[in-house]
């Protein structure tokens, strides 16, 4: 058994754990801030994108679906993808780490 504690996360991207199967990572985006876009893809892994806090976007397979905490989005094998956090500096009177879109993501089998 593996626990991790990922609140701690402060990297752009982290891989925290990782089995033979199996790979976690935390993901942290700034406002304004993107990952992937039209030709990134995983061609032999799914990824599961759970928010644990902060909102944004998902663009998967060139459909956009709004992320809030406790969303959690399957990226199949294959589709292309972004994360997004669209928040803007100037939306409100939080600092920049009040609206980190922080995530928590899940390859099978592993990606990195």
């Amino acid at each position: 058994m593996k626990i991790v504690e990922t609140d701690d996360a402060d990297g752009f991207f982290e891989i925290v754990a990782g089995t033979d199967r199996s790979q976690a990572a935390t993901m942290v985006l700034s406002p304004g801030q993107s990952t992937g876009g039209p030709e990134n893809r995983h061609p032999d892994a799914d990824q599961w994108c759970y928010v644990a806090d902060g909102t944004g976007t998902a663009v998967v397979g060139g459909e956009e679906h709004r992320l809030e905490p406790g969303t959690l989005v399957c990226i199949e094998a294959g589709e292309t993808h972004e994360i997004r956090n669209d928040t803007s500096a100037g939306d409100s009177d939080d600092t920049d780490a009040e609206r980190e879109l922080r995530t928590v993501n899940v390859y099978a089998p592993p990606v990195y």
